[in-house]
């Protein structure tokens, strides 16, 4: 990570903040961290940031209004939302208001690692406005994709699913992570592992036509992984 993002934890559980910034500094990351709101606020005005990790419950008030404070800032801000397992109707809520994912607690320190570091790759594709992966090339705001220098017709979730997988090079994505990512993409929650193999056979189907690599490898009973040598 040639350039240090600046992530903004919101969390008041001290521990658990004390060792997230550790985390992150390890990582190469530059972390901050607010105890609630009001610092929140004072250091999004301070600092500019790559990425906001929110925790929704704060002693002086709820994380939502501060996701749509976010999210009307002129610089593009990503969101990850840090949860309690009972949460799923917050989380939703929070999708919907523009967040950009979320982590249930407990999470394991390296499952926050490949979600930011995804979460990155798909900013800067917003920026650089194409992703190229040897013979497939991407252009998100257009939901274009090329094959070969051909243009490949792919549904909207056929193409959230590839840009997904892409963004995520060689890292095993459970059956899990790729329903919850199809629901906060597209808002029609509660994707079944039949409807995930599904889209991703339909995918698989037309790179093959296109004489793409097989690069989406089933990994036996736990997911998928897109493996680029």
């Amino acid at each position: 990570m040639p350039n240090k993002h600046n992530i903004l934890v919101v969390e008041d559980e001290l521990e658990l903040a004390k060792s997230t910034l550790s985390f992150l500094s390890e990582n190469g990351f530059l972390p901050f961290h607010a105890k609630d709101l009001k610092a929140a606020r004072k250091l999004l005005k301070q600092e500019k940031f790559t990425a906001v990790l929110l925790d929704l419950g704060l002693p002086d008030g709820d994380g939502m209004s501060l996701i749509k404070e976010i999210k009307n800032f002129k610089e593009e801000i990503g969101l990850i939302i840090i949860s309690a397992k009972d949460a799923l109707e917050k989380k939703v809520q929070g999708l919907e208001l523009g967040a950009d994912d979320y982590l249930t607690k407990p999470f394991f320190f390296s499952e926050l690692n490949a979600r930011l570091k995804s979460l990155i790759r798909r900013l800067n594709l917003e920026v650089n406005q194409e992703l190229v992966c040897n013979e497939i090339t991407l252009f998100p705001e257009q939901m274009k994709v090329l094959v070969h220098a051909k243009e490949l017709e792919l549904t909207a979730k056929e193409f959230g699913l590839l840009l997904y997988f892409v963004s995520n090079q060689n890292r095993v994505l459970s059956k899990t992570n790729l329903g919850e990512f199809m629901s906060s993409t597209y808002v029609d929650y509660g994707f079944t592992d039949d409807m995930v193999y599904t889209h991703i056979k339909n995918l698989k189907k037309k790179l093959a036509e296109s004489n793409s690599k097989d690069y989406i490898k089933n990994v036996y009973g736990v997911g998928y992984k897109f493996t680029v040598a």
